[in-house]
């Protein structure tokens, strides 16, 4: 469970000029103006397997929507089982998510301010029971209300669909989901596969976000599309 902590934050890589921050505010516009009558408050950011590149694409989602706005955002590692948060962001150690929904302790506790005004990030924790068991015996509806209490706007960074169970037990709670997938590397059946257990439980869908195309897609496609870089560490 424990992985090498980055001196480094994503957020030294956000650059609001590059070509990678004009689509991610493409993307959270399309966001917001999809929620109509009911405001997108709470969004799960998934894959279909791992190495996909969905806690990137949540990172900078999150950061994207705390720049553009005055709302508060909060992006949690619900990842138990491959936690990224704590090392994007180069937080210290400490109790997150797995001692929230554990009932040890509670959103306030846990979340942490970073430099980014509006952004606070809440990382996974110490898990030291299974995640299946932790999300088994969870009260998600109450937690997503605690942290409707303290923030505008929440962005989950879950684990991905087919491996394991976790994200289902929490993708019909939410508002809507984004499914992350890896162009040239992750095969239609697999990404088909993940949608439709995700349609089939009656979730809302929002769309699918297509990662990593530079290797697969000429150049003058490249400006068009959602990419990004990020090298610091490997993306899950």
């Amino acid at each position: 469970m424990k992985s090498k902590k980055s001196s480094i934050s994503i957020i030294s890589f956000y650059d609001k000029e590059s070509p990678m921050a004009t689509e991610f505010r493409r993307i959270y516009s399309k966001l917001t103006s999809t929620a109509h009558e009911k405001k997108m408050r709470t969004i799960l950011v998934t894959s279909s397997t791992v190495g996909e590149g969905k806690s990137v694409t949540s990172s900078f989602l999150a950061i994207t929507a705390a720049t553009l706005n005055r709302e508060k955002v909060v992006l949690i590692d619900l990842d138990l089982r491959r936690p990224r948060v704590q090392d994007y962001f180069a937080a210290s150690v400490g109790p997150g998510m797995a001692e929230v929904l554990a009932g040890k302790s509670n959103i306030k506790n846990v979340s942490r301010p970073t430099i980014i005004p509006n952004l606070s990030i809440i990382t996974a924790g110490k898990v030291e029971s299974s995640p299946s068991d932790i999300f088994d015996q969870a009260d998600i509806p109450g937690f997503l209300n605690e942290l409707k209490f303290y923030f505008d706007m929440i962005i989950v960074d879950s684990p991905p669909i087919i491996p394991v169970s976790d994200p289902m037990m929490i993708a019909d709670k939410v508002d809507g989901v984004i499914l992350v997938v890896k162009s040239g590397s992750t095969q239609r059946e697999v990404v088909s596969r993940a949608a439709n257990l995700l349609i089939n439980s009656g979730v809302n869908l929002l769309g699918i976000i297509l990662n990593d195309i530079d290797s697969v897609l000429p150049y003058y496609y490249k400006d068009r599309y959602y990419r990004y870089h990020y090298s610091q560490s490997k993306n899950t």
